[in-house]
Protein backbone atom coordinates (compact mmCIF):
# COMPACT_ATOMS: atom_id res chain seq x y z
CA UNK A 1 0.00 0.00 0.00
CA UNK A 2 1.09 3.56 -0.64
CA UNK A 3 2.02 5.58 2.45
CA UNK A 4 -0.80 8.05 1.84
CA UNK A 5 -3.38 5.49 2.97
CA UNK A 6 -1.35 3.61 5.57
CA UNK A 7 -0.73 3.77 9.29
CA UNK A 8 2.57 2.62 10.76
CA UNK A 9 1.01 0.13 13.18
CA UNK A 10 -0.36 -1.90 10.27
CA UNK A 11 2.54 -1.41 7.87
CA UNK A 12 4.85 -2.71 10.60
CA UNK A 13 2.75 -5.88 10.84
CA UNK A 14 3.06 -6.42 7.09
CA UNK A 15 6.72 -5.47 6.85
CA UNK A 16 9.15 -8.11 5.66
CA UNK A 17 11.03 -7.69 8.93
CA UNK A 18 7.96 -8.75 10.91
CA UNK A 19 7.13 -11.55 8.50
CA UNK A 20 10.57 -13.11 8.84
CA UNK A 21 10.49 -12.59 12.62
CA UNK A 22 7.29 -14.65 12.75
CA UNK A 23 8.87 -17.30 10.50
CA UNK A 24 11.74 -17.50 12.98
CA UNK A 25 9.34 -17.78 15.92
CA UNK A 26 7.58 -20.70 14.22
CA UNK A 27 10.87 -22.47 13.43
CA UNK A 28 12.19 -21.99 16.98
CA UNK A 29 8.92 -23.20 18.53
CA UNK A 30 9.02 -26.29 16.32
CA UNK A 31 12.66 -26.89 17.27
CA UNK A 32 11.79 -26.65 20.99
CA UNK A 33 9.19 -29.38 20.56
CA UNK A 34 11.58 -31.57 18.55
CA UNK A 35 14.22 -31.19 21.28
CA UNK A 36 11.78 -32.32 23.96
CA UNK A 37 10.88 -35.34 21.81
CA UNK A 38 14.55 -36.20 21.33
CA UNK A 39 14.40 -35.70 17.58
CA UNK A 40 17.13 -33.04 17.45
CA UNK A 41 19.96 -32.17 19.88
CA UNK A 42 19.27 -30.02 22.93
CA UNK A 43 20.08 -26.34 22.68
CA UNK A 44 19.26 -25.81 19.01
CA UNK A 45 16.33 -23.48 19.72
CA UNK A 46 18.17 -21.39 22.32
CA UNK A 47 21.28 -20.99 20.14
CA UNK A 48 19.21 -19.95 17.13
CA UNK A 49 17.15 -17.51 19.20
CA UNK A 50 20.34 -15.98 20.60
CA UNK A 51 22.38 -15.75 17.43
CA UNK A 52 19.87 -15.44 14.58
CA UNK A 53 19.47 -12.04 12.96
CA UNK A 54 16.86 -11.03 10.41
CA UNK A 55 18.66 -9.55 7.42
CA UNK A 56 16.06 -8.82 4.76
CA UNK A 57 18.64 -7.70 2.21
CA UNK A 58 20.64 -10.90 2.62
CA UNK A 59 17.52 -13.06 2.32
CA UNK A 60 16.71 -11.32 -0.97
CA UNK A 61 20.25 -11.92 -2.22
CA UNK A 62 20.02 -15.64 -1.51
CA UNK A 63 16.51 -15.87 -2.94
CA UNK A 64 17.67 -14.32 -6.20
CA UNK A 65 19.86 -17.40 -6.62
CA UNK A 66 17.82 -20.24 -5.13
CA UNK A 67 14.38 -18.89 -6.22
CA UNK A 68 12.77 -20.04 -2.97
CA UNK A 69 11.96 -17.66 -0.13
CA UNK A 70 11.83 -20.17 2.74
CA UNK A 71 15.14 -21.78 1.71
CA UNK A 72 16.69 -18.32 1.42
CA UNK A 73 15.41 -17.46 4.89
CA UNK A 74 16.77 -20.68 6.44
CA UNK A 75 20.12 -20.21 4.74
CA UNK A 76 20.44 -16.66 6.09
CA UNK A 77 19.56 -17.84 9.61
CA UNK A 78 22.15 -20.63 9.40
CA UNK A 79 24.82 -18.13 8.34
CA UNK A 80 24.35 -16.26 11.62
CA UNK A 81 23.43 -19.11 13.97
CA UNK A 82 26.02 -21.67 13.00
CA UNK A 83 25.99 -25.36 12.28
CA UNK A 84 23.27 -26.26 14.79
CA UNK A 85 20.74 -24.33 12.72
CA UNK A 86 20.82 -27.25 10.27
CA UNK A 87 18.33 -28.96 12.58
CA UNK A 88 15.69 -26.33 11.89
CA UNK A 89 12.75 -27.25 9.65
CA UNK A 90 13.15 -31.00 10.24
CA UNK A 91 10.22 -32.75 8.55
CA UNK A 92 8.46 -29.47 7.81
CA UNK A 93 7.31 -28.07 4.50
CA UNK A 94 7.32 -24.45 3.43
CA UNK A 95 3.56 -24.08 3.84
CA UNK A 96 3.84 -25.02 7.51
CA UNK A 97 5.83 -21.84 8.01
CA UNK A 98 4.09 -19.64 5.44
CA UNK A 99 0.51 -20.46 6.40
CA UNK A 100 1.00 -20.38 10.16
CA UNK A 101 2.86 -17.07 9.88
CA UNK A 102 0.32 -15.55 7.49
CA UNK A 103 -2.44 -16.41 9.94
CA UNK A 104 -0.52 -14.70 12.72
CA UNK A 105 -0.23 -11.54 10.61
CA UNK A 106 -3.97 -11.67 9.97
CA UNK A 107 -4.57 -12.11 13.71
CA UNK A 108 -2.32 -9.17 14.53
CA UNK A 109 -4.08 -6.99 11.95
CA UNK A 110 -7.52 -8.13 13.02
CA UNK A 111 -6.85 -7.16 16.64
CA UNK A 112 -5.82 -3.65 15.58
CA UNK A 113 -8.94 -3.34 13.44
CA UNK A 114 -11.02 -4.48 16.42
CA UNK A 115 -9.60 -1.54 18.37
CA UNK A 116 -10.49 0.72 15.45
CA UNK A 117 -14.06 -0.56 15.61
CA UNK A 118 -14.19 0.14 19.34
CA UNK A 119 -13.21 3.75 18.66
CA UNK A 120 -15.78 4.26 15.93
CA UNK A 121 -18.47 2.73 18.17
CA UNK A 122 -17.49 5.11 20.96
CA UNK A 123 -17.81 8.15 18.69
CA UNK A 124 -21.06 6.97 17.09
CA UNK A 125 -22.59 6.37 20.50
CA UNK A 126 -21.59 9.85 21.68
CA UNK A 127 -22.91 11.59 18.56
CA UNK A 128 -26.10 9.53 18.41
CA UNK A 129 -26.96 10.54 21.96
CA UNK A 130 -26.09 14.17 21.25
CA UNK A 131 -28.44 14.36 18.25
CA UNK A 132 -30.99 11.88 19.56
CA UNK A 133 -33.94 14.27 19.17
CA UNK A 134 -32.58 16.48 16.38
CA UNK A 135 -35.31 16.24 13.73
CA UNK A 136 -34.37 15.76 10.09
CA UNK A 137 -36.03 14.40 7.00
CA UNK A 138 -35.82 10.71 6.22
CA UNK A 139 -35.34 9.90 2.56
CA UNK A 140 -36.19 6.90 0.43
CA UNK A 141 -35.01 6.77 -3.19
CA UNK A 142 -33.38 10.12 -2.40
CA UNK A 143 -36.84 11.68 -2.02
CA UNK A 144 -38.27 13.19 1.15
CA UNK A 145 -40.20 10.51 3.01
CA UNK A 146 -41.10 11.15 6.67
CA UNK A 147 -39.36 12.81 9.63
CA UNK A 148 -36.69 10.98 11.60
CA UNK A 149 -33.86 12.23 13.79
CA UNK A 150 -30.18 12.62 13.06
CA UNK A 151 -29.51 10.59 16.18
CA UNK A 152 -31.46 7.67 14.74
CA UNK A 153 -29.35 7.79 11.60
CA UNK A 154 -26.21 7.55 13.73
CA UNK A 155 -27.73 4.86 15.94
CA UNK A 156 -28.34 2.80 12.82
CA UNK A 157 -24.65 3.07 11.94
CA UNK A 158 -23.75 2.19 15.54
CA UNK A 159 -25.77 -1.02 15.43
CA UNK A 160 -24.21 -1.97 12.10
CA UNK A 161 -20.68 -1.52 13.42
CA UNK A 162 -21.61 -3.59 16.48
CA UNK A 163 -22.43 -6.39 14.05
CA UNK A 164 -19.15 -5.76 12.25
CA UNK A 165 -17.23 -6.14 15.50
CA UNK A 166 -18.99 -9.44 16.19
CA UNK A 167 -18.21 -10.65 12.67
CA UNK A 168 -14.55 -9.69 12.96
CA UNK A 169 -14.14 -11.45 16.30
CA UNK A 170 -15.53 -14.57 14.62
CA UNK A 171 -13.25 -14.11 11.59
CA UNK A 172 -10.15 -13.75 13.77
CA UNK A 173 -11.16 -16.91 15.61
CA UNK A 174 -11.62 -18.64 12.25
CA UNK A 175 -8.18 -17.67 11.00
CA UNK A 176 -6.25 -18.39 14.22
CA UNK A 177 -5.07 -21.87 13.27
CA UNK A 178 -1.68 -23.52 12.97
CA UNK A 179 -0.58 -26.32 10.64
CA UNK A 180 2.75 -28.07 11.20
CA UNK A 181 1.89 -31.30 9.42
CA UNK A 182 4.58 -31.68 6.75
CA UNK A 183 4.24 -32.51 3.08
CA UNK A 184 0.60 -33.18 2.08
CA UNK A 185 -0.42 -32.91 5.73
CA UNK A 186 0.13 -36.52 6.81
CA UNK A 187 2.69 -35.92 9.63
CA UNK A 188 4.91 -38.53 7.92
CA UNK A 189 8.11 -36.77 8.99
CA UNK A 190 6.94 -34.56 11.85
CA UNK A 191 5.38 -35.58 15.16
CA UNK A 192 1.88 -34.11 15.71
CA UNK A 193 3.11 -33.01 19.16
CA UNK A 194 5.30 -30.46 17.40
CA UNK A 195 2.21 -28.85 15.91
CA UNK A 196 0.51 -28.84 19.30
CA UNK A 197 3.50 -27.12 20.92
CA UNK A 198 3.82 -24.49 18.18
CA UNK A 199 0.11 -23.70 18.36
CA UNK A 200 0.24 -23.25 22.13
CA UNK A 201 3.39 -21.12 22.00
CA UNK A 202 2.00 -18.79 19.37
CA UNK A 203 -1.57 -18.50 20.66
CA UNK A 204 -3.16 -20.51 17.85
CA UNK A 205 -5.49 -23.48 17.52
CA UNK A 206 -4.49 -26.70 15.77
CA UNK A 207 -5.83 -27.04 12.24
CA UNK A 208 -7.84 -30.30 12.55
CA UNK A 209 -6.87 -31.46 9.07
CA UNK A 210 -4.65 -29.70 6.61
CA UNK A 211 -3.51 -30.92 3.22
CA UNK A 212 -0.20 -29.23 2.62
CA UNK A 213 -1.88 -25.95 3.45
CA UNK A 214 -4.43 -24.51 5.82
CA UNK A 215 -7.81 -24.61 4.00
CA UNK A 216 -8.52 -21.30 2.29
CA UNK A 217 -12.20 -21.11 3.20
CA UNK A 218 -10.92 -19.69 6.50
CA UNK A 219 -9.14 -16.87 4.72
CA UNK A 220 -12.09 -16.24 2.42
CA UNK A 221 -14.26 -15.73 5.50
CA UNK A 222 -11.80 -13.27 7.02
CA UNK A 223 -11.48 -11.17 3.86
CA UNK A 224 -15.24 -11.29 3.30
CA UNK A 225 -15.73 -9.76 6.74
CA UNK A 226 -13.23 -7.02 5.86
CA UNK A 227 -15.28 -6.41 2.71
CA UNK A 228 -18.50 -6.10 4.72
CA UNK A 229 -16.88 -3.62 7.08
CA UNK A 230 -15.71 -1.63 4.06
CA UNK A 231 -19.31 -1.60 2.82
CA UNK A 232 -20.43 -0.15 6.15
CA UNK A 233 -17.76 2.53 5.93
CA UNK A 234 -19.00 3.49 2.48
CA UNK A 235 -22.60 3.58 3.68
CA UNK A 236 -21.68 6.21 6.26
CA UNK A 237 -19.43 8.06 3.81
CA UNK A 238 -22.18 8.30 1.19
CA UNK A 239 -24.62 9.64 3.78
CA UNK A 240 -22.14 12.36 4.72
CA UNK A 241 -21.47 13.20 1.07
CA UNK A 242 -25.16 13.53 0.33
CA UNK A 243 -25.92 15.62 3.40
CA UNK A 244 -23.06 18.00 2.58
CA UNK A 245 -24.36 18.81 -0.92
CA UNK A 246 -25.14 22.51 -1.30
CA UNK A 247 -28.85 21.87 -1.84
CA UNK A 248 -29.00 19.84 1.38
CA UNK A 249 -26.14 21.05 3.61
CA UNK A 250 -27.31 19.46 6.83
CA UNK A 251 -23.82 18.42 7.91
CA UNK A 252 -20.28 19.15 6.82
CA UNK A 253 -16.89 17.56 7.22
CA UNK A 254 -14.65 19.63 9.48
CA UNK A 255 -12.84 22.25 7.41
CA UNK A 256 -9.64 23.52 9.03
CA UNK A 257 -8.65 27.18 9.09
CA UNK A 258 -5.94 26.91 6.40
CA UNK A 259 -7.64 24.20 4.34
CA UNK A 260 -8.47 24.87 0.69
CA UNK A 261 -11.33 23.16 -1.10
CA UNK A 262 -10.58 23.83 -4.75
CA UNK A 263 -7.62 24.99 -6.80
CA UNK A 264 -10.00 27.04 -8.96
CA UNK A 265 -12.94 28.07 -6.76
CA UNK A 266 -12.10 29.60 -3.36
CA UNK A 267 -15.64 29.15 -2.01
CA UNK A 268 -15.60 25.34 -2.19
CA UNK A 269 -15.75 23.07 0.87
CA UNK A 270 -15.76 19.56 -0.54
CA UNK A 271 -16.41 16.27 1.34
CA UNK A 272 -13.05 14.94 0.21
CA UNK A 273 -12.47 12.60 3.14
CA UNK A 274 -15.79 10.81 2.67
CA UNK A 275 -15.19 10.59 -1.07
CA UNK A 276 -11.78 9.14 -0.31
CA UNK A 277 -13.40 6.51 1.93
CA UNK A 278 -15.79 5.52 -0.86
CA UNK A 279 -12.79 4.81 -3.07
CA UNK A 280 -10.87 2.94 -0.39
CA UNK A 281 -13.93 0.80 0.39
CA UNK A 282 -13.92 -0.31 -3.25
CA UNK A 283 -10.30 -1.38 -2.89
CA UNK A 284 -10.98 -3.47 0.22
CA UNK A 285 -14.02 -5.14 -1.35
CA UNK A 286 -11.99 -5.95 -4.44
CA UNK A 287 -9.95 -8.40 -2.36
CA UNK A 288 -12.96 -10.54 -1.49
CA UNK A 289 -13.44 -12.28 -4.85
CA UNK A 290 -9.77 -13.37 -5.14
CA UNK A 291 -9.95 -14.69 -1.56
CA UNK A 292 -13.05 -16.71 -2.46
CA UNK A 293 -11.36 -18.02 -5.60
CA UNK A 294 -8.39 -19.17 -3.51
CA UNK A 295 -10.58 -21.82 -1.85
CA UNK A 296 -10.41 -24.18 -4.82
CA UNK A 297 -6.77 -25.24 -5.19
CA UNK A 298 -5.39 -28.31 -6.98
CA UNK A 299 -5.35 -31.48 -4.88
CA UNK A 300 -3.30 -31.08 -1.68
CA UNK A 301 -1.91 -27.70 -2.75
CA UNK A 302 -0.77 -25.42 -5.50
CA UNK A 303 0.58 -21.89 -5.15
CA UNK A 304 -1.99 -19.97 -7.17
CA UNK A 305 -3.21 -18.51 -3.86
CA UNK A 306 0.24 -17.30 -2.86
CA UNK A 307 0.59 -14.31 -5.16
CA UNK A 308 -2.98 -13.28 -4.34
CA UNK A 309 -2.37 -13.30 -0.59
CA UNK A 310 0.94 -11.46 -0.85
CA UNK A 311 -1.13 -8.62 -2.31
CA UNK A 312 -4.45 -8.75 -0.51
CA UNK A 313 -3.02 -9.55 2.93
CA UNK A 314 -1.34 -6.19 3.44
CA UNK A 315 -3.59 -4.18 1.11
CA UNK A 316 -6.96 -5.09 2.63
CA UNK A 317 -5.88 -4.86 6.25
CA UNK A 318 -3.83 -1.68 5.94
CA UNK A 319 -6.51 0.07 3.88
CA UNK A 320 -9.35 -0.92 6.19
CA UNK A 321 -7.45 0.18 9.28
CA UNK A 322 -6.70 3.55 7.70
CA UNK A 323 -10.33 3.94 6.59
CA UNK A 324 -11.78 3.20 10.02
CA UNK A 325 -9.49 5.71 11.71
CA UNK A 326 -10.34 8.34 9.10
CA UNK A 327 -14.08 7.75 9.45
CA UNK A 328 -13.84 7.99 13.24
CA UNK A 329 -12.17 11.39 12.91
CA UNK A 330 -14.79 12.58 10.42
CA UNK A 331 -17.66 11.60 12.70
CA UNK A 332 -16.01 13.03 15.78
CA UNK A 333 -15.39 16.42 14.18
CA UNK A 334 -18.32 16.81 11.77
CA UNK A 335 -20.28 20.06 11.80
CA UNK A 336 -24.05 19.57 12.15
CA UNK A 337 -26.66 22.15 11.11
CA UNK A 338 -29.95 21.44 12.96
CA UNK A 339 -31.58 24.63 11.59
CA UNK A 340 -30.91 23.48 8.04
CA UNK A 341 -32.35 20.08 8.89
CA UNK A 342 -35.53 21.79 10.09
CA UNK A 343 -35.62 23.97 6.99
CA UNK A 344 -35.38 20.89 4.80
CA UNK A 345 -38.13 19.20 6.80
CA UNK A 346 -40.44 22.04 5.80
CA UNK A 347 -39.26 22.16 2.20
CA UNK A 348 -42.23 20.24 0.82
CA UNK A 349 -44.74 22.26 2.86
CA UNK A 350 -46.31 19.46 4.82
CA UNK A 351 -46.29 16.69 2.20
CA UNK A 352 -44.24 14.54 4.56
CA UNK A 353 -47.38 14.08 6.68
CA UNK A 354 -49.35 12.50 3.82
CA UNK A 355 -49.33 8.98 5.27
CA UNK A 356 -50.85 9.98 8.59
CA UNK A 357 -53.49 12.03 6.79
CA UNK A 358 -54.37 9.03 4.63
CA UNK A 359 -54.56 6.72 7.64
CA UNK A 360 -56.83 9.14 9.50
CA UNK A 361 -59.19 9.25 6.56
CA UNK A 362 -59.44 5.45 6.57
CA UNK A 363 -60.46 5.64 10.24
CA UNK A 364 -63.45 7.76 9.21
CA UNK A 365 -64.80 4.93 7.06
CA UNK A 366 -63.18 5.63 3.67
CA UNK A 367 -61.40 2.79 1.88
CA UNK A 368 -57.63 2.87 1.79
CA UNK A 369 -57.74 3.22 -2.01
CA UNK A 370 -60.03 6.26 -1.89
CA UNK A 371 -58.04 7.85 0.96
CA UNK A 372 -54.78 7.30 -0.91
CA UNK A 373 -56.19 8.81 -4.11
CA UNK A 374 -57.56 11.88 -2.30
CA UNK A 375 -54.28 12.62 -0.50
CA UNK A 376 -52.28 11.99 -3.65
CA UNK A 377 -54.44 14.51 -5.54
CA UNK A 378 -53.95 17.04 -2.75
CA UNK A 379 -50.19 16.47 -2.97
CA UNK A 380 -50.15 16.95 -6.75
CA UNK A 381 -51.98 20.24 -6.33
CA UNK A 382 -49.45 21.38 -3.72
CA UNK A 383 -46.57 20.52 -6.03
CA UNK A 384 -48.12 22.18 -9.03
CA UNK A 385 -49.18 25.38 -7.27
CA UNK A 386 -46.54 25.59 -4.53
CA UNK A 387 -49.15 25.30 -1.78
CA UNK A 388 -49.07 24.03 1.78
CA UNK A 389 -50.78 20.66 2.26
CA UNK A 390 -52.35 21.76 5.54
CA UNK A 391 -54.02 24.73 3.86
CA UNK A 392 -55.24 22.65 0.91
CA UNK A 393 -56.79 20.02 3.19
CA UNK A 394 -58.25 22.62 5.53
CA UNK A 395 -60.08 24.24 2.62
CA UNK A 396 -61.62 20.94 1.49
CA UNK A 397 -65.14 20.74 2.94
CA UNK A 398 -65.49 17.01 2.47
CA UNK A 399 -62.31 16.20 4.41
CA UNK A 400 -63.13 18.70 7.13
CA UNK A 401 -66.51 17.07 7.57
CA UNK A 402 -64.59 13.90 8.45
CA UNK A 403 -61.68 15.31 10.49
CA UNK A 404 -61.74 18.02 13.15
CA UNK A 405 -59.37 20.98 12.94
CA UNK A 406 -57.74 19.82 16.18
CA UNK A 407 -57.07 16.39 14.71
CA UNK A 408 -55.76 17.97 11.50
CA UNK A 409 -53.27 20.07 13.46
CA UNK A 410 -52.10 17.00 15.37
CA UNK A 411 -51.48 15.20 12.07
CA UNK A 412 -49.17 17.99 10.92
CA UNK A 413 -46.88 17.65 13.93
CA UNK A 414 -43.41 16.18 14.37
CA UNK A 415 -44.18 14.81 17.82
CA UNK A 416 -45.60 11.51 16.61
CA UNK A 417 -42.38 10.81 14.74
CA UNK A 418 -40.35 11.31 17.90
CA UNK A 419 -42.42 9.25 20.35
CA UNK A 420 -40.49 5.98 19.91
CA UNK A 421 -36.97 7.39 19.69
CA UNK A 422 -36.16 6.39 23.26
CA UNK A 423 -37.63 2.94 22.66
CA UNK A 424 -35.34 2.41 19.65
CA UNK A 425 -32.30 3.74 21.49
CA UNK A 426 -32.89 1.35 24.39
CA UNK A 427 -32.77 -1.55 21.92
CA UNK A 428 -29.56 -0.33 20.29
CA UNK A 429 -27.41 1.68 22.69
CA UNK A 430 -26.95 0.04 26.06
Amino acid sequence: MIKRYSRKELTDIWSEENKYKIWLDVEISAAQAMESLGQIPKGVASIVRKKAKINVKRIHQIESQVKHDVIAFLTSITEKSGIKARYLHQGLTSSDILDTSFNIQLMQSGKVILRDLDQILKVLKKQANKYKFTPCIGRSHGIHAEPTTFGLKLASFYEEFKRNKKRLISAIEEISTCAISGAVGTFANVNPKVEKHVAKQLGLKIEPISTQIIPRDRHAYYFSVLGIIAGSIERVAIEIRHLQRTEVYEIQEYFSKKQKGSSAMPHKKNPILSENLTGLARMVRSTVIPALENIALWHERDISHSSVERNIGPDANITLDFSLVRLTNILDNMVVYPKKMLENLNLTKGLIFSQELMLELTKTGLTREKSYRMVQNFSKKCFAENLNLFDVVKSDKYVMSKISIKKLKSIFSYSKHMKNVNFIFRRVIK
